[in-house]
């Protein structure tokens, strides 16, 4: 099972975080990957500065807004 862990903490959170749990959830249900793939929440990954976080699996994204997420999850869910 892929996983991918969305930092919440309150600079990220603020900081289009939010927005992305809703793209990313949206996407997993277009795409039919919802017990495939385990979405948790952090509350700081400790680099705030390089922030909104999202880890998929070992890779990192930092500063990553709502319009990259489906072509970060196509990269790292869809067999290509």
């Amino acid at each position: 099972m892929k996983k991918i862990l969305i930092c919440m903490g309150s600079s990220c959170f603020a900081r289009e975080n939010r927005e992305n749990l809703l793209v990313i959830e949206e996407y997993l249900r277009t795409k039919g990957l919802c017990e495939s793939v385990h979405v948790t929440g952090s509350l700081c990954l400790g680099e705030c500065s390089r922030g909104p976080n999202i880890i998929i699996g070992e890779t990192r994204y930092h500063e990553v807004h709502s319009e990259d997420i489906p072509n970060i999850l196509d990269k790292e869910l869809i067999q290509i």
